[in-house]
């Protein structure tokens, strides 16, 4: 696990000194996840739901080459409209603090800094993974190797349903990234609550999952991340035909138009908004606003163990 060069925002180093429960966040929802002006909304909305169930909120970012856990307002709004902000993952970390660049971290990269941070929990939207044609292309994101080294719980809706739902669960599990789903056994897939694969945990209240963090602790199997798939209400979800038919046209225009790498997530992501009519952003919105409140709950339920929530590391 990295060692980083972390500024703390004020509210965060506050919640440090007085053992209060953190709750990470990333920022590339804000800078590329998300549509303007919906993002800054949304951002704003996410660090109040982690508020409102007793957690800090400490979204992750760059400005001006300097790292920071706990973004103030005006810094989230400069990432919210700025434009050229770099995405960053692990490896981008280095070149954008030597060129001062303003970035937003993708889910690796906020992992690991909030890991490094001695912060145990992290709420996010959906995981990257294996993307189809992956045995074509080594498509596969940095989210996963990451997470195989990198001690937190990472509350999702899953994996990314644009992407090789099956494949991302082989790969977790070669890589030792421990699986689990909330109040279910099948693996969440983003949009829709059921991705259609099995999983071999269920994990119920946010008190369950802090007495895994401990025992994870206690055992000293806790290199690795706790992948916890919180699946939308059945109600909550995109219909399921308008997904799949959603999902079919955007790959054949992938195809079509020869769009690879990184440009394919944003591509299908914003082909969904737009089939939709925003009923995938709206989803999308309800997802990590649920992911928010159930990571602050589960911050909760591990802090009063003293034990750097769960987990070895530098407090």
């Amino acid at each position: 696990m990295g060692r980083f060069s972390i500024r703390y925002g004020e509210h965060v180093t506050r919640a440090r000194r007085d053992g209060l429960p953190v709750v990470a966040l990333e920022s590339t929802i804000v800078s590329h996840g998300l549509p303007r002006p919906d993002n800054l909304r949304v951002a704003r909305e996410i660090e109040q739901t982690v508020r409102d169930n007793g957690a800090v909120p400490a979204t992750i970012g760059m400005i001006g080459g300097e790292l920071i856990v706990g973004l103030e307002d005006a810094q989230i709004e400069h990432l919210a409209g700025a434009d050229g902000v770099a995405k960053l993952s692990v490896r981008d970390l280095a070149l954008g603090a030597a060129t001062g660049a303003d970035g937003a971290t993708t889910v690796a990269a906020t992992s690991a800094v909030a890991a490094a941070a001695g912060i145990g929990v992290f709420a996010t939207g959906g995981l990257g993974g294996v993307h189809r044609e992956a045995s074509h292309t080594f498509d596969e994101s940095a989210d996963l190797t990451t997470l195989s080294r990198t001690p937190i719980v990472v509350v999702c809706a899953g994996v990314k349903s644009i992407l090789d739902v099956g494949a991302t669960l082989e790969r977790m599990e070669t890589l030792g990234v421990a699986v689990a789903g909330y109040g279910t056994r099948r693996f969440p897939g983003f949009f829709i609550t059921d991705g259609g694969h099995e999983v071999d945990w269920q994990l119920d209240s946010p008190a369950q999952i802090a007495g895994v963090m401990a025992a994870r602790a206690d055992h000293g199997v806790g290199a690795g991340a706790l992948v916890l798939g919180n699946p939308l209400p059945v109600d909550e979800q995109l219909d399921p035909a308008l997904h799949d038919a959603t999902l079919a046209e955007g790959l054949e225009l992938l195809a079509r138009d020869g769009i690879t790498g990184k440009a394919v997530t944003p591509f299908l992501l914003a082909h969904f908004h737009s089939s939709t009519e925003g009923k995938s952003l709206e989803v999308n919105v309800r997802i990590i606003l649920r992911n928010a409140a159930l990571a602050a709950q589960i911050a909760v339920a591990a802090t009063p163990a003293h034990a750097s929530l769960g987990f070895s590391l530098p407090g």
